[in-house]
């Protein structure tokens, strides 16, 4: 056999063996996915939007029982039960961590600096310290955004169209939340161009809840804007009763809220976050540096508007809003 051809005959079988090679060294790998919610676990996650994020690894290869573990842990709308439920997910020395909200990634950059971290649903990633830039994370965060904080204005002026004459607008906010003061900033930017009066109105527990909405009707608000915080999703009915007992036409930014009664939500398709935070984990799983791994930010967006909340108060909703809505509830 000449030389060349005994070279062409190497070249091949490496090309050939390589493969192989990669692939027995995977054959048996079970990854470990921590997954750290601040919200309650639901009933079945599976139903939930949170389900969205197993199906998109299961699109990618990855099935749980197989070469998968999922580690789902839920803080159940209590802060402080974060820092020790990522403690365990170290402790477990989980492949990647995929969080749920700020408060869980903050948790979550506390407990390593080493494990990778996705987040699937972060207002202000930037300003809340968890990566240098979108473009470049620079430590071991990537994952979405959920620009949140950007929908205040757009919040304010939904609210102002369904509402003649608005003149004093509440936003509920959790102070402990880093990225409600940041919705805040932003209302108050797009307030400023109107004649509508921005009420700051703090709760960070559900009694705390209760007193937020006497105080709003004691200082005259007509209407409310909801920062998205877990304490108010884990709430999110009890809002909607006081929002209509109190005759507060209101706006949030989950499609959740508006099942349970809120007037109008306007955000974030969060199951999709979830989904594409699977394809996060992939890449990492794969190789990819999460300080390299450009952060995403949301390209689906929904309306809903609640017809029985806006007839319980009185609202005409216009138009031009019932035209933009993804879906309106009857």
């Amino acid at each position: 056999m000449n030389t060349r051809r005994k070279l062409v005959v190497a070249l091949g079988a490496s090309a050939l063996a390589s493969p192989f090679a990669s692939f027995a060294q995977e054959v048996g790998k079970v990854w470990r996915v921590g997954f750290l919610a601040s919200r309650n676990r639901p009933a079945s996650i599976e139903s939930d939007e949170f389900g969205a994020f197993p199906k998109g690894m299961r699109e990618l290869g990855y099935v749980e029982g197989k070469n998968l573990v999922i580690e789902w842990r839920f803080a159940e709308g209590k802060f402080e039960r974060l820092a020790g439920l990522a403690a365990e997910l170290v402790k477990l020395k989980v492949d990647v961590i995929v969080t749920q909200s700020t408060p869980a990634t903050s948790a979550a950059q506390k407990a390593t600096a080493t494990i990778p971290i996705v987040m699937s649903a972060v207002g202000d990633p930037v300003g809340s310290g968890f990566i240098t830039s979108l473009v470049r994370p620079g430590r071991n965060i990537t994952g979405l955004a959920n620009m949140i904080v950007e929908l205040g204005g757009k919040h304010l002026e939904m609210l102002s169209n369904a509402v003649p004459k608005l003149s004093r607008v509440a936003v509920l906010l959790n102070p402990d939340n880093e990225s409600n003061p940041a919705t805040l900033k932003t209302i108050r930017a797009a307030a400023q161009k109107t004649n509508i009066k921005i009420l700051s109105v703090e709760a960070r527990t559900p009694p705390e809840i209760e007193t937020a909405f006497a105080t709003m009707v004691r200082e005259r608000a007509r209407a409310m804007i909801l920062a998205q915080d877990t304490v108010f999703v884990s709430q999110r009915r009890r809002i909607a009763e006081l929002a209509i007992k109190n005759r507060l036409p209101s706006i949030g930014a989950t499609q959740n809220f508006a099942e349970d009664g809120i007037l109008m939500t306007y955000g974030t398709n969060f199951a999709d976050l979830f989904r594409r935070a699977a394809t996060h984990v992939d890449k990492i799983l794969k190789g990819a540096k999460p300080a390299e791994l450009p952060v995403e930010q949301p390209t689906k967006f929904e309306l809903v508007i609640n017809m029985k909340t806006a007839k319980a108060l009185g609202i005409k909703i216009p138009q031009s809003l019932l035209v933009s809505a993804d879906r309106v509830i009857e």
